[in-house]
């Protein structure tokens, strides 16, 4: 999948990362999968995604801390961040710093119907 659009899939329930990868793939994305915050961190501080799907409840560091550091590194400025959490109450007031606030269960078809719009947006340069 050389020059595909690139996602990173931030969830520490493995199932759910899998099923979240899939859908990604389908929609044309390359998807690399983490699964923690402090995982995401190292990661991003090397690597730019086109889009984030983030988990809020993680082990150590937080969804919450991983959205604040993409949102101030000028480098990740035009990514997209996808939250997906079970805790509607952990998302209020973040939805002026993510792009979109999904709450689980998150369905196959939802998230690759989304991401596939994404990937268009990605290609047309609009993201």
């Amino acid at each position: 999948m050389k020059g595909s659009p690139i996602a990173l899939i931030v969830e520490d329930e493995y199932d759910i990362s899998l099923i979240f990868a899939k859908a990604l793939r389908a929609a044309g994305f390359e998807a690399e999968i983490v699964h923690s915050g402090g995982e995401a961190l190292e990661w991003l501080a090397s690597n730019t995604p086109h889009i984030v799907v983030l988990d809020l409840q993680m082990p150590r560091v937080a969804g919450t801390e991983v959205l604040e550091y993409i949102r101030a590194d000028s480098r990740l400025e035009g990514v997209c961040v996808i939250i997906a959490t079970a805790y509607p109450h952990m998302a209020e007031g973040l939805h002026e710093e993510a792009d979109w606030v999904f709450f689980k269960p998150v369905s196959f078809a939802q998230l690759r119907d989304m991401a596939a719009r994404l990937g268009d947006a990605v290609a047309a340069g609009d993201v």
